[in-house]
C-alpha cells in the first residue's frame, strides 16, 4: 500500500508477472486497476460521462485545455464533475498532446496547474512537453529536462493538497532518455507517473519498440506509484500493457474508431462494411446483423459504434484483472500476441526480460501451467526453475549420474514404477552402490530434472504438446550447464 501526502492510496492486492491489481483512492472516490479512462470530449460526445458511468467505468479523463477554451470560467464554478456531469473520478491532461500536434498552445504551465486546481481536478497533470517520434537526440533530451524543470516548478505553484499530480515521463524512441526521465521525476513527489509520446509507435504497430520504452519507464520509477500510459486505448494491447506494469491507460479510440466505421474486438478491427456477422454478444451486437448498423443514420451508427468498442475494452479488462487474480496473465498474453505478428514479436521482446519479469512475479501460483511453444519457457515459473536449479540446487555428491526419460506418471517420484526401479538398483547394485546413483529424469519441455525435485511446481504441474526444435534446444542447453 502506497499512500502520498495523504491524498492517495493505492492499495495492491494481488501481482501477476508486473501487473497489479489494486485500487487509486483519490478525494472524488476510487477505482480498481487496471483501468482504462475513457477519453472525454466535452464539446463532441458520442457517449455522455453518465453512460460511461453506468457502463461501469468508475473514472474518466478530459482535456483541461479544451475545458479553459469552451466553458473558461464556468468550469470552475460548476467544477469539472458538474461540467461533464459525472460523480466518478476525473483526470485532467494538460494540452500536451495539442502542443504535440500544433507546435503551441495558448497557455501556460502556471496557468494550467491553477486552472485544473480551480475546477476540481481528481487527478490532474504538469503542462510537460511531450518528445515527437522525428525529434533527435537533442532534441528530445530537451524535452526531457523541460518537462523536469516544470515539474520542479509544480511544488512552489501548486496550492491544493487534495489533487494527484501526474508525472510525465517523455523521451520518445530513446528509451535511454525514457529510463533518464523516469528518474528526474521519480526525484519529485509525484503521485502517478505517465509514459508520454507513445502513440505513434502504436499506430504503426511497434509493440516491440513499446515494450522497451514502458520498461525503461518502470523500472527506474518507484513501485508504489502506479504507472499510466497515455494513448493506449486498443484491448488487444491492454494485455501487454498491463502485463509490463501499467496500471492505468487512456484513449479516445473507442470513439475515433466508430466515426470511422472500425468495429473492435479483443483480437483487432474490423471494417463494419466488411462484416456479415457481428462476433459479439454485447447489447449492441446481440440483436443486430452489420447490416442494420449500415442502414441506421450516421450519428446513431456512431454512437452504437462507439458504445460497442467501450463494451470490448471493459470485457477485455475484466479477463485481465480475473488473469492476474488466477496467476493466468502469461497464457492471455499469449493468446492475444497471436492475434497480430506485431504482438508476437512483442512477446519475443519480453523474453529479452524474463530474468527482470520473473523477479517481479509472485512465487506461488495454484494452477499448473501450459507450455504451447518454445516463448513459454520464458514465462517466471520456468524462468524460475533454470535459475534455482543452476544456482541454488546442489547436486549429491554421487559416483554415477543417471539419466532415464520421462515416464508417463507425474511426479516420477510418486509413482510405482519409481519404486520399482530403486528396487532393481538396490538388487543390482546392493544397497550402498545404489546410493552411488543420482538420477536424473530426461525429456521436455525442462530437460533435466533431478529427482530430488520432480514434485516441485511448475515440473509436475504442466501441460504439454509435444516436442519441436526449440524445445529440444532449450533442454539441450539446459541439460550441458547442469551437467558441467
Amino acid at each position: 500500500m502506497s499512500r502520498g501526502e495523504d491524498t492517495m492510496c493505492f492499495e495492491v492486492r494481488q501481482r501477476d508477472l508486473m501487473a497489479r491489481l489494486g485500487t487509486i483512492e483519490t478525494k472524488g472516490g476510487k477505482f480498481e486497476t487496471p483501468a482504462l479512462l475513457p477519453v472525454v470530449n466535452p464539446a463532441i460526445q458520442l457517449v455522455s460521462p453518465r453512460e460511461l458511468r453506468e457502463l461501469g467505468f468508475k473514472a474518466l479523463i478530459t482535456n483541461a485545455y479544451i475545458i479553459m477554451r469552451h466553458f473558461g470560467d464556468r468550469a470552475k464554478e460548476e467544477g469539472i464533475h458538474g461540467i461533464l456531469d459525472f460523480d466518478g473520478v476525473v483526470a485532467t491532461d494538460s494540452g500536451a498532446y495539442q502542443l504535440l500536434v500544433y507546435g503551441h498552445v495558448e497557455v501556460g504551465p502556471d496557468e494550467v496547474v491553477a486552472y485544473q486546481e480551480a475546477i476540481g481536478s481528481d487527478i490532474a497533470t504538469i503542462l510537460d512537453v511531450p518528445t515527437g517520434w522525428a525529434n533527435s537526440r537533442e532534441e528530445a533530451l530537451e524535452t526531457v529536462v523541460e518537462t523536469a524543470r516544470r515539474g520542479e516548478a509544480l511544488w512552489s505553484i501548486k496550492e491544493r493538497d487534495d489533487v494527484l499530480w501526474i508525472g510525465p515521463i517523455q523521451g520518445g524512441r530513446f528509451t535511454d532518455l525514457v529510463a533518464y526521465s523516469a528518474r528526474l521525476m521519480s526525484s519529485m513527489p509525484f503521485h502517478i507517473h505517465a509514459l508520454g509520446s507513445p502513440t505513434v509507435v502504436m499506430e504503426a504497430y511497434r509493440f516491440d519498440v513499446l515494450v522497451d520504452m514502458i520498461l525503461a519507464a518502470r523500472l527506474n520509477t518507484p513501485p508504489g506509484r502506479p504507472l499510466h500510459l497515455f494513448g493506449a486505448g486498443h484491448p488487444m494491447v491492454f494485455a501487454l500493457a498491463v502485463a509490463l506494469g501499467c496500471d492505468t491507460f487512456d484513449s479516445a479510440a473507442y470513439a475515433i474508431y466508430a466515426r470511422d466505421g472500425r468495429y473492435m474486438l479483443e483480437n483487432g478491427t474490423y471494417r463494419l462494411e466488411e462484416l456479415e456477422y457481428l462476433p459479439c454478444s454485447c447489447p449492441v451486437c446481440a440483436r443486430r446483423e452489420p447490416s442494420d448498423l449500415l442502414e441506421m443514420p450516421r450519428w446513431e451508427r456512431e454512437r452504437l459504434l462507439a458504445l460497442h468498442n467501450l463494451y470490448v475494452c471493459l470485457r477485455e479488462l475484466r479477463a485481465i484483472r480475473q488473469a492476474i487474480r488466477e496467476g493466468g496473465l502469461w497464457e492471455l498474453l499469449a493468446l492475444r500476441a497471436r492475434s497480430h505478428p506485431s504482438l508476437a514479436k512483442a512477446l519475443r521482446k519480453l523474453a529479452c526480460y524474463s530474468d527482470i519479469i520473473e523477479k517481479c512475479s509472485p512465487t506461488s501460483r495454484k494452477k499448473g501451467v501450459f507450455i504451447f511453444s518454445p516463448l513459454d519457457m520464458y514465462r517466471p515459473e520456468v524462468v524460475r526453475f533454470r535459475e534455482r536449479l543452476l544456482r541454488r540446487f546442489r547436486p549429491p555428491t554421487k559416483r554415477v549420474l543417471l539419466l532415464m526419460p520421462y515416464t508417463t506418471g507425474r511426479p516420477f517420484s510418486r509413482t510405482p514404477e519409481h519404486d520399482s526401479f530403486f528396487s532393481t538398483l538396490v538388487a543390482r547394485l546392493g544397497a550402498e552402490g545404489a546410493k552411488q546413483v543420482h538420477l536424473c529424469l530426461l525429456g521436455l519441455p525442462f530437460g533435466i530434472t533431478p529427482v530430488e525435485l520432480d514434485q516441485l511446481h511448475p515440473l509436475s504441474q504442466h501441460e504439454f504438446p509435444g516436442p519441436n526444435w526449440g524445445f529440444e534446444q532449450w533442454a539441450l542447453s539446459l541439460l550441458v550447464a547442469y551437467v558441467r
